[in-house]
């Protein structure tokens, strides 16, 4: 199975068009959205309405944390998050504020466990920024016996750490297209980056493609159309600052 992991759409329907459109060409079979479809972004709707269609041909879907503010928006905003909850909640439809409110936190496919933040108490939004974050959530996913890897989003960044000989995480930084090993005897933690909103300073859409049978994990980078994304949150009227970062990738 070629299962194309992604996270951190945030209403970026260009980008996530760009990477469906790669995944496909790199024969990926299945779909996997770990999180974070709307929010930031000018189109939650045509985003929401991708995804519930790929559902449809199996695509697994969980819940992220700005999944959960489109369907609660906070009352008041103390967080940048915060600021576009509202209005996302303004553009979906009753269906779809249901279906985001209904999506599991977790979910284990085969030997890998799908999780937005941390496995350590998901609900919680934990980032997976170091080694001892890293440790925290492959040490709360041993609660599944079968699961070897856990893959995470909600950090922007494409990392990958796995187990040694030892108890301690080894970091390791994936190179964009290249295969990487990631043999079932270790446990592995994949942060598979941000579709729609990348930090690093580059402009490209990121997503990951795992290969069950070849037990292969490879990040990748595409490039989409980011200065129609950027205008389109400009006429929505939303946070100038977005569509800025849309454009500089930070």
């Amino acid at each position: 199975m070629r299962l194309a992991l992604l996270s951190d759409i945030h209403s970026n329907v260009q980008a996530l068009d760009a990477c469906m459109t790669h995944a496909r060409a790199q024969r990926a079979q299945r779909f996997a959205f770990l999180g974070d479809l709307v929010g930031y972004g000018a189109d939650p709707v045509a985003v929401i309405e991708r995804v519930m269609l790929l559902t449809e041909e199996g695509a697994l879907v969980i819940k992220g944390n700005h999944d959960a503010l489109a369907v609660a928006p906070p009352a008041q905003q103390k967080t940048v998050g915060d600021s576009t909850a509202a209005w996302t909640h303004g553009q979906l439809n009753a269906a779809q504020r249901q279906w985001l409110d209904e999506l599991p936190m977790t979910y284990q496919f085969e030997n890998a466990l799908l999780v937005h933040a941390s496995a350590d108490n998901p609900e919680r939004w934990r980032y997976v920024y170091d080694q001892r974050a890293a440790t925290a959530s492959l040490d709360a996913a041993s609660a599944w016996p079968e699961v070897r890897y856990v893959f995470s989003g909600h950090v922007h960044v494409q990392t990958l750490y796995y187990r040694g000989a030892g108890d301690g995480l080894m970091l390791f930084t994936p190179q964009p297209g290249v295969a990487v090993p990631v043999p079932r005897h270790r446990q592995w933690l994949g942060t598979i980056g941000s579709v729609g909103q990348p930090r690093d300073g580059k402009p490209l859409a990121m997503y990951a493609l795992f290969d069950t049978e070849r037990a292969q994990l490879t990040f990748h980078r595409v490039p989409y159309d980011h200065h129609t994304a950027a205008v389109a949150i400009r006429r929505a009227g939303l946070p100038e600052y977005f569509a800025d970062r849309l454009e500089s990738g930070r």
